[in-house]
């Protein structure tokens, strides 16, 4: 099924985890797609994965750009190719982030803004410069949050803080921008198989610990959040906006008692 024929899918962060799965997930759907990292090396890596049907998609639909998103400029510059080549925006993906640990008392403020910067600051520049494009297609945008965007963890004092920030500017564009057509939702993954996540998935009592919480009993994979954050891009969701989506396996039904 084609549910993006034609449309222009901007995916940041495409070089790896939920961002690559994602960017592949569009292109099986037939979008244009443009794929935005810091590393030109992963994005090829990614554009190398695109389906081979030269019926529908051929090199001419999909752009890579080199783009450190916590820079305004380069913001800027990224749009203005993407408009140059497909005229158009109809999906925005904001998928890059960073992950950083530490309590209160234990992180620089360099560290604070760093995380503030690339997850939150940085979601801020891409939507602000593609919302008039967006404005113009009727089109949408997901951002990629976190469950720590909704509840808070241990030792992730400014990851929170950043997180919680994407998915409260989440519904606020909504508000603000649904009389213009454009929906705006997020997704809020919990630990998900990603190379961010590799001290969990490498040390058994941790990933056990989160077992125990989880009623689906495993880890998301990057293809399930892909899959949730393309249903929020289509159609079928033309009547959802202001949503924080928890992909969570059913961790955030719980009220935190421990599984007897």
């Amino acid at each position: 099924m084609k549910r993006f024929k034609e449309k222009t899918v901007i995916v940041t962060g495409a070089g790896s985890g939920i961002g690559r799965a994602t960017a592949i997930r569009f292109a099986n759907e037939g979008a244009n797609v443009v794929l935005v990292g810091r590393t030109a090396a992963t994005l090829q890596e990614t554009a190398e994965a695109f389906p081979q049907d030269r019926t529908w998609i051929h090199t001419d639909n999909f752009l890579t750009v080199v783009c450190d998103i916590s820079v305004e400029a380069q913001v800027q510059e990224m749009m203005k190719r993407v408009i140059d080549k497909f005229e158009r925006i109809d999906v925005l993906v904001n998928n890059a982030g960073k992950a950083m640990q530490g309590k209160i008392t234990e992180l620089s403020s360099e560290d604070w803004e760093s995380a503030i910067d690339v997850n939150l600051n940085g979601t801020f520049y891409v939507c602000q410069a593609a919302m008039p494009h967006l404005i113009a297609t009727k089109g949408n945008i997901i951002n990629v949050s976190s469950l720590s965007g909704v509840g808070g963890d241990w030792n992730m004092a400014a990851y929170n803080a950043a997180k919680t920030g994407i998915s409260n500017l989440t519904r606020t564009l909504a508000l603000d921008h649904g009389a213009d057509g454009v929906r705006v939702n997020a997704v809020n993954p919990s630990v998900t198989k990603t190379d961010m996540t590799s001290a969990i998935q490498d040390d058994s009592s941790k990933t056990d610990k989160f077992l125990d919480r989880c009623p689906l009993g495993r880890l998301a994979s990057p293809e399930d959040v892909a899959a949730v954050i393309t249903f929020l891009a289509s159609d079928d969701a033309s009547m959802i906006t202001g949503v924080n989506l928890p992909v969570d396996g059913g961790i955030s039904a719980s009220n935190g008692q421990p599984h007897f």
